[in-house]
Parts: structure tokens; sequence; C-alpha cells
């Protein structure tokens, strides 16, 4: 696949709305655009995924380009701006993450069937559904596949998402979600017990404190305990009743304990006496391992010597992020070789500015072929 094809086929992507749940149109239109690259086989899967592959499926070795072809809301215009730097692809999704996912396809595309079958190299690139919305169903679903009896455990994975077309992501923080609820009988605001708004307060407050204590002597964010409160909702039900709704994330560092500390959490109203008159509904839930890969491995070998052929004066780039992604899932269960790839700059995720600058993400598909030609030889 050569340049003007590989920009059509990411602006052609970003160009069909994928929120989650809401995948199926670009899902179809990708797998007909993988089936017309020469893909030897290109489906929607039973999860929704958009699944291509070259080579033998019973090839000794198989590496995963998994994706997400979902996006968060928003509606950004879709087009292609001049700029200093070279031209830019502006569109909800154009970083996170159908940039990184059309350079698999792309770059895979260049590679091709003919090389992965004399490789004896068998290449699956996945774009999977519902990585925004904490359910990764699409990546459990190809987890589950290859498990080592439907399809072999993968001998490496490669994950979609932005981190420069030099750079590679090692690892990701986990993530644990609490929804709660807190329900009390009115009081007047002058009465000696606490309402149900500061109760809640309160709980926050442990959680910070919690988190303070946990993170004393630790400098780097990617080992910190990381809470934040994402909703806080107060109203008054018929029953005159006061009721909070809220929620609180963690991004969870390696090597915390989330069984013991949700028992923790649930266990909060009873050591609180102001909480005595308070009903507390928790569920816990969204939880993700925490993951942090090694760098002495086939696979960042191969992205070494990839980013070489690319740009001898480059160096490859190590990044440890604070978010999650489909890693989390994957990489417990099949525990191979693992990195995260993909062109752009990951601040502007989720933002109303999201583009991707077009000269990078044609060296990204560049760096991706170069991938799998070292990688195969090994």
């Amino acid at each position: 696949m050569e340049r003007a094809a590989a920009i059509e086929l990411v602006r052609g992507l970003v160009a069909i709305p994928s929120i989650s749940r809401h995948e199926a149109p670009a899902s179809a239109w990708l797998v007909e655009q993988m089936r017309a690259a020469g893909y030897d086989r290109a489906f929607v899967d039973e999860a929704g995924n958009a699944v291509g592959e070259l080579g033998d499926p019973a090839a000794p070795r198989t590496i995963v380009l998994l994706g997400h072809i979902d996006t968060v809301p928003g509606n950004i215009p879709v087009r292609i701006e001049p700029s200093a730097d070279g031209d830019l692809l502006f569109g909800r999704g154009s970083v996170d993450a159908k940039g990184p996912l059309a350079t698999f396809v792309a770059g895979a595309a260049r590679f091709g069937a003919r090389a992965a079958r004399d490789a004896g190299l068998r290449v699956v690139v996945v774009g999977a559904v519902e990585e925004e919305a904490a359910t990764s169903k699409g990546a459990r679903f190809i987890a589950a596949r290859f498990n080592g009896t439907t399809d072999p455990i993968p001998t490496a994975c490669i994950v979609g998402e932005p981190s420069h077309w030099r750079r590679v992501t090692l690892g990701y923080k986990g993530r644990l979600l609490l929804d709660l609820t807190a329900d009390q009988p009115m009081a007047h605001t002058a009465g000696p017990d606490a309402s149900v708004a500061p109760v809640v307060v309160d709980l926050w407050n442990w959680v910070t404190a919690h988190a303070a204590r946990y993170n004393a002597g630790k400098d780097k964010a990617f080992d910190q305990l990381s809470p934040s409160l994402r909703r806080f909702v107060t109203s008054t039900s018929e029953q005159m009743h006061d009721l909070v709704d809220a929620q609180i994330a963690w991004r969870l560092p390696i090597g915390f304990d989330a069984d013991a500390f949700s028992d923790e959490i649930r266990g909060w109203p009873a050591t609180h006496p102001p909480a005595a008159k308070t009903v507390f509904n928790f569920r816990v839930r969204g939880f993700e391992r925490p993951w942090r890969g090694d760098r002495n491995n086939i696979l960042v070998r191969s992205f070494l010597a990839a980013v070489r052929t690319e740009d001898p004066a480059a160096q490859l780039g190590f990044v440890l992020k604070t978010g999650t992604s489909d890693m989390n899932v994957v990489a417990p269960v099949w525990k191979c070789p693992i990195v995260a790839y993909g062109p752009g700059d990951s601040a502007l995720d989720h933002t109303p500015n999201e583009h991707l600058p077009l000269d990078e993400y044609w060296r990204a598909v560049n760096v991706i072929d170069h991938v799998l030609r070292v990688f195969a030889t090994q």
C-alpha cells in the first residue's frame, strides 16, 4: 500500500462515526478495505471486531496487531489541513485510535500475504470494539480466542495507541471504578446529624488521604495510586430522602491489592460514625490489572531495527503511561512480548483539537512494515 492509499485509508476510517457500541459501519468498511488490500482473510467476528489476517492459519508463529475502532463522542469535522510541519488530519479518532489502527492495516498490507507465508508467520490485525467503554468487549473476545486451544497464544502483540512514530509504550497502570449511592432521610441543615452529601465528602477525603499514605516515598506517577472523583450528584426523592450518586476512579500501580482495597472501601461506613444513618450501595467494577513489559525481547529488538531503518538518526524511546488500554486485558492472559505503538500525540486524545500529522502517520506505517520484516527473520 502506497502513501496516497494509506492516507485515504485513515481519512476514510476517521470519517465514519464509531462511538463505543456503535462501531458496526466502521468495522464493515474496514473489512472491505483489508480485502481490497490483499489480506488472505478479512471478516467481522462475533464481538463486532474488524479482523484481517495474512499468512497460513497454521503458521508456527502468530503476531497480533490489536487496535481499537471505537471512539469517544465528539463531532470534529473531518478534514486535511496544511501546516508548517506538513498536512494534518483532523477528526475524532484520528489519534485515539483510528490512526494507529490504520497504521497496522496499511503496514501489514505493505508487508504482504506472500511474505507472511514465506516466513511461516501469521499476522492478525484487529480493530477491536468498546475499548473506550470500560468493557473492552473486543479485546476480551480476542484474548479468549487466542487461548492455545481455539487459536495459538500469540508469539507477540502490538497494541494500537498513540506514542509517536519512534516510541513504544511498555506498560499501563491499572484501573478500578466505584459507583456508589448514599441514601439518608431528610434532616434540617441546622440539625445535629451530618447530611448525606458531607458524609460522601468524608469518604472522598478518606480516599485521598489513603492515596497520600500509599504514595509516600514514590516519586514516579507510574508507581502511585491516583484517585479521581468523576461524578457527584445530589437529589431528593419523593420519599423525602436525600441522595448522592457518585463515582470514584483509581489508576492502579503494579503490586496494588485491589481486592483487599475493595473490601476496605465497603467496610468504611461501619468505621465512620457520621455515616450511621446513611445507607450506602457500592458497586466495584471496571478492574484492569496494571502491566509493565520489558525491553529485552524479540519484539522490542524488531522495533529498534525498524526505527533505525526508517531514520538512521532516530532512537527508539520507551514510555510508561498512567492510563489504561487493551494491553491491560490481553497481556496478563497471553504473557507474550507486547508493546503499544502508533502515531500521534496522546495529549490530544479525546480533545476538540484531535489531529494526526500525516507525515508521522506514514513513517509509522513504514515502521510496522519493517517490524514485521525483521520479526519474520528471527
